[in-house]
């Protein structure tokens, strides 16, 4: 029995269904039940809540959630061998999991969610936990189908995410994440409480969806970013060029110099630039 519920430990689960971690799937598998309901409880009030995971595996997460009161779990499951292992969850918790066998980058949740909001909490597989974050946030129209993510990434990405100006992981993906979202890394996790264990540490990082970023149209912002990041040592009146518009009045939109360098801009500089960059545009 486990510190949770009365299921039987996750190790007997893996062993019984040959359950092996797959570098081709990210899979990394978290076995320590106390840390996957501390990461449940970081998603707040669990009771009322449809949770979309991402990855469940053998399902210590999605466990967790459900032991803590989730109403709903949609687990979203790309490996077979996992969907056999979850099924002694589904007979545990009869009509309030649902295991979904498919690629979650093609996920549409609209149809399981009835119109309303979904908290979104994962330990996301680590070969498309940044593009499965940057799919959500760009997600049109805002503010999206979510009211909260909870998310397990490697160390390094967790900081590339919540990392603010003069910060060395500023970087593109912190100006997207900070714009649509109050960002936060909560905890780190060890390699050692993963089976196999990772050559890096993991962190929890929650992401709030504001309800009302400042006002920029999302694909102009990621074209100042790109250009900007994308020769980061250079002057904005350089590394803009790429644009095709004028780095100068770009700069003066936000009210700042074009001698500065990306990683110095806060995130309300992009947006005025890209809002000035939507202007220009509209007027070719």
């Amino acid at each position: 029995m486990s510190a949770i519920d009365d299921l039987p430990p996750l190790r007997d689960i893996i062993r019984e269904h040959q359950l092996s971690a797959r570098k081709s799937l990210g899979q990394n598998f978290l076995l320590d039940l106390n840390l996957t309901a501390r990461i449940a409880r970081a998603a707040g009030p669990l009771e009322d809540a449809t949770v979309i995971e991402v990855g469940p595996g053998p399902g210590g997460l999605t466990r967790a959630l459900l032991a803590l009161g989730a109403k709903r779990v949609i687990a979203i499951e790309r490996d077979e061998r996992a969907i056999a292992a979850l099924d002694y969850i589904v007979k545990r918790y009869p009509g309030r999991i649902e295991i979904v066998h498919g690629d979650a980058q093609r996920f549409d949740p609209h149809p399981l969610l009835d119109g309303g909001k979904a908290k979104i909490v994962a330990n996301l597989p680590y070969n498309i936990a940044t593009q499965l974050l940057v799919d959500w946030l760009s997600i049109e129209p805002w503010p999206p189908w979510y009211d909260t993510m909870v998310l397990m990434f490697q160390r390094e990405v967790a900081e590339r995410i919540t990392a603010h100006e003069d910060e060395e992981a500023y970087g593109r993906l912190a100006v997207l994440a900070n714009w649509r979202a109050e960002t936060k890394i909560l905890f780190d996790i060890s390699p050692a409480a993963f089976v196999p264990p990772p050559q890096v540490t993991s962190s929890v990082v929650r992401l709030i969806p504001r309800a009302a970023p400042e006002p920029c149209d999302r694909r102009m912002l990621e074209q100042v970013a790109a250009a900007a990041f994308g020769q980061r040592r250079k002057m904005l009146r350089q590394s803009l060029k790429s644009l095709s518009a004028d780095p100068a009045r770009l700069a003066a939109a936000a009210r700042i110099d074009a001698t500065r360098r990306a990683e110095t801009i806060p995130v309300t500089g992009f947006v005025a630039m890209a809002r000035e960059l939507a202007d220009i545009r509209s007027t070719k």
